[in-house]
């Protein structure tokens, strides 16, 4: 089940991906890289537009919705420990103490 999920995520996001970049900006974007700059003469420009933005604010919310529901739900859920992942490393040793060096006497003028 998880599996599905994380898949279906990924051809979302990939999706989204080429969705985004095939938006015209103002040096072009990717369409006319692409060659589907002749996109807007099957759809009209206007409509072309349009099309795009609605469906990368489809394809966003189905990826933002997607993931809190595969956070939320599908998860499994463990046991969390109160101690931190520093606090159950191995505890640090204590190093020797230092001795001080004797005070030298000086000599006598």
């Amino acid at each position: 089940m998880y599996t599905f999920f994380i898949a279906v995520e990924i051809i979302i996001s990939v999706l989204l991906m080429i969705v985004v970049l095939m938006q015209a900006s103002k040096g072009g974007g990717l369409a006319g890289t692409l060659g589907t700059s002749n996109i807007g003469t099957v759809f009209g420009v206007r409509r072309t537009s349009d099309f795009l933005t609605k469906t990368t604010t489809v394809l966003a919310t189905l990826f933002m919705v997607l993931a809190l529901f595969i956070n939320l739900v599908i998860l499994p859920r463990t046991e969390r420990s109160t101690e931190s992942v520093i606090q159950s490393g191995p505890q640090p040793t204590s190093l020797p103490p230092v001795q001080q060096p004797a005070p030298q006497q000086q000599p006598a003028r």
